[in-house]
């Protein structure tokens, strides 16, 4: 099968790509027009075109439309694709996270077809499930590509001792969600269109319509207390547990983790399972369950990204929480955006390779941040977009896209995290920026920094918070891997988002020293920003003796009242970079290329920070973020 990069794209292979007609151009883009069906970038007569890539694989394809038969379950991964099944039992009842057990001979996929010979491979001796007495199991499968890649990790169930029928299945979660003191939001997959009960407590609740995708709201439940909760699908059940956190202000001692990167590494294997570095994902979450975390952070870059493919998209997703899965039964994972959750469209000039790289529309229907909020399950309670900001072009619609479940804060205990998007509105290719219009890398737009700075107002005025960690994709001050953009562009104030044409107001640094004025000399809570972008581990002490400013500065410079850290952790499995030379180096401390989970000890007034490599267990860095 034909494997296409999508940089290395043709112009004759794009011309081959059908045709999709193009709606109206959104009003906060310019230079853009559209002609014969098409989008098309036309800057004083070079024109881009826009031309969508079909993607090698799709979530659909890959689930591989299983069915049962005579002998076991047959699937189906379309014409052309040639590869390997992995396959075995998923026992449920032997371990608290339930994982596949491979069996010793997988099977051979050709021409997109394969078999799981339950009745012939896997009874007697190998019937480590009990299937031949009960007619019923789960079986895990793994896709892996001709070429050696692994694509996809699924579940199917199963009912019969031959012939088979494919079950009514779980094949994505379930994952406890926005835990509150009253309770938890429970999300998981089904293969089929089912009803679905949950019962947790004294909470129950099955569900009106039968849906592929669930997600209940449990309620009832009493403050910082553990609970089994039970999700019903057909004839199964499945049983975990959730504890829900305490009332805020309490300032019992709890553990929180932090972590971002964890797109496809190097090294083959579960390293890269198809967009998403599955085996430090294990380590990490695997590591963060056995500290009994009462939840963890993830800010951004998942996933590898950058496509403009839906399927594709959603298969990368799916592979990132299957990662997850086992120990995101217990404890949320709250999830935010990098710049490798880009959904895009791109142009592509004549028949060359020079591209243009902009956020996908209709913004509010298939945009990057509307795909984001479907895969995941996160608060509501930020921002509603940049609609209404003075950049706006046209307040009677929707030029924007949402800031729905992409930006948050949420609570626990004494302890409270602000979420941001560095990469709202995304056009990656930053260059053109001027000549097309979009969002920047690192960039923190008007209607999200009021929001911030209302949202620490309130905070720092709420009793029962004592602690403020703020968190967003990009560095405020990098390190290693991106002095060239995040919020510094080698000390270039000038580079900014354009809407429709014109410029914001505030450059790149004096967007910065906003958040930090709001951060430092507004706020005596915050404690630290947590970032990622950089793939590597470092700790930044940011003290008003810290240099921040280029040898050449011409703007107004701030004043920092505090000393607060910047901690980034973009380790989590994406290929490394190594450290550069900044004005602030010398405040920055045990950088290192290795995996890193960082883990906050909060004991009432009291932080500790602790850093351990998930792959070694080795202790990488360990220090009180509190003085």
């Amino acid at each position: 099968m034909l494997r296409k990069s999508i940089f290395a794209l043709t112009f004759m292979i794009l011309g081959a790509t059908s045709v999709a007609m193009a709606q109206k151009v959104p009003s906060v883009h310019s230079n853009m027009i559209v002609e014969d069906g098409r989008y098309v970038i036309d800057i004083k007569g070079k024109k881009y075109v826009n031309y969508d890539e079909p993607a090698d694989f799709g979530l659909e394809q890959m689930k591989g439309n299983p069915k049962g038969t005579k002998e076991g379950i047959s699937f189906d991964f379309g014409d052309g694709f040639d590869g390997t099944l992995y396959y075995g039992f998923v026992p449920q009842d032997d371990s608290r996270h339930p994982l596949p057990v491979y069996f010793r001979r997988p099977m051979p996929i050709e021409d997109g077809k394969a078999q799981i010979p339950i009745a012939q491979y896997l009874r007697g001796t190998y019937d480590m499930v009990g299937w031949e007495q009960s007619g019923k199991g789960v079986l895990g499968y793994r896709v892996m590509h001709e070429d050696g890649e692994l694509i996809y990790d699924g579940l199917v169930g199963f009912t019969g001792t031959g012939p088979f029928e494919v079950d009514v299945t779980l094949i994505e979660g379930p994952f406890v969600n926005q835990v509150t003191p009253e309770g938890a939001t429970i999300t998981y997959q089904t293969n089929e269109r089912t009803k679905t009960t949950v019962r947790c407590g004294s909470f129950e609740h099955t569900e009106n319509k039968a849906s592929t995708h669930h997600e209940v709201s449990v309620g009832g439940l009493e403050p910082d207390s553990l609970y089994t909760y039970q999700i019903e699908f057909g004839d199964n059940q499945v049983a975990f547990e959730l504890r829900t956190a305490p009332r805020p202000g309490t300032r019992k001692p709890f553990t929180f983790a932090y972590a971002s990167d964890s797109r496809s590494g190097q090294g083959g294997g579960e390293r890269t399972i198809y967009g998403a570095n599955a085996y430090i994902m294990k380590k990490i979450t695997a590591l963060a369950r056995f500290k009994d975390v009462r939840f963890m952070q993830f800010s951004g870059d998942l996933i590898d990204g950058y496509l403009t493919d839906r399927e594709a998209m959603q298969l990368q997703y799916a592979n990132w929480k299957r990662a997850i899965q086992p120990f995101a039964h217990y404890y949320p994972v709250y999830v935010s955006m990098g710049n490798h959750e880009s959904y895009m469209r791109f142009f592509w000039k004549d028949d060359t390779r020079s591209s243009i790289l902009l956020n996908r529309w209709p913004y509010d229907e298939d945009s990057g941040e509307v795909l984001f909020a479907e895969n995941f399950s996160n608060p509501k309670n930020g921002p509603s977009g940049e609609d209404g900001s003075e950049y706006d072009p046209d307040p009677k619609k929707t030029d924007f896209p949402s800031y729905d479940e992409n930006v948050f804060y949420y609570v626990h205990d004494n302890v409270a995290v602000v979420v941001l998007n560095s990469d709202y509105w995304y056009a990656p290719t930053h260059t053109m920026i001027p000549k097309v219009s979009g969002g920047l890398h690192g960039y923190i737009m008007d209607n999200q920094l009021n929001w911030l700075r209302e949202t620490m107002s309130a905070l720092e005025e709420d009793d029962a918070i004592d602690h403020v960690f703020v968190t967003q994709h990009t560095p405020c001050f990098p390190n290693g891997g991106h002095v060239g953009d995040d919020m510094w562009y080698r000390g270039n104030n000038q580079i900014r988002p354009y809407v429709a044409g014109k410029p914001v107001r505030k450059g790149i640094i004096e967007r910065r020293d906003e958040i930090l004025d709001i951060l430092v000399n507004q706020s005596t809570k915050t404690r630290a920003i947590l970032t990622g972008d950089e793939h590597n581990y470092n700790r930044l002490k940011l003290t008003p003796e810290t240099n921040i400013y280029p040898d050449q500065y011409f703007f107004d410079k701030i004043e920092l009242s505090r000393t607060i850290y910047q901690i980034n952790n973009g380790a989590a499995g994406a290929p490394y970079y190594a450290q550069e030379q900044t004005p602030w180096t010398p405040f920055v401390s045990n950088f290192t290329t290795q995996n890193a989970l960082v883990f906050f000890h909060v004991r009432g007034d009291q932080v500790q920070v602790e850093v351990l490599n998930p792959d070694t267990l080795e202790e990488v860095d360990k220090f009180w973020i509190t003085e």
